[in-house]
């Protein structure tokens, strides 16, 4: 059976894979609506929606996380100490739903700052994480 830790990695992945997909249905619905040609998007989608602004830069946190993050759920799998990250694999992936989501859904104040605390979870959780693996090198 898959540890935490594994499923985890492959849903914080996959998460950013939705992301990415649910960004080009949405640009390709432009295309063929011919509301935007395919050749005048932007990377930040700064010329489309507000929502498709805040998509892309959801998906741009999830992937500047998964090196770090991913990265040491990578490194208690490959070497055996999933012990360290399984007891909070779950929360850390939940922490990243909620931030993306929020994000999604809002720019309001409040929104900024309930996405602001389910980051510092992630942060958090990733420095325990890091303290932990490397004290028991």
């Amino acid at each position: 059976m898959a540890s935490p830790s594994l499923i985890a990695l492959t849903l914080f992945v996959a998460w950013a894979l939705v992301l990415m997909a649910l960004m080009e249905v949405i640009r390709s619905k432009l295309v063929l609506q011919k509301t935007v040609l395919a050749n005048e998007f932007r990377p930040d989608n700064a010329n489309l929606s507000p929502f498709m602004q805040r998509l892309a830069r959801a998906h741009a946190n999830c992937i500047e996380n998964i090196p770090v993050l991913g990265g040491l759920l990578l490194i208690a799998i490959v070497s055996g100490r999933e012990h360290v990250t399984d007891p909070l694999a779950y929360v850390l992936v939940a922490a990243r739903f909620v931030q993306t989501l929020i994000h999604l859904a809002s720019s309001s104040s409040v929104a900024v700052t309930l996405r602001f605390v389910a980051f510092i979870v992630q942060v958090m959780i990733g420095l325990y994480w890091s303290f932990k693996l490397l004290t028991s090198i």
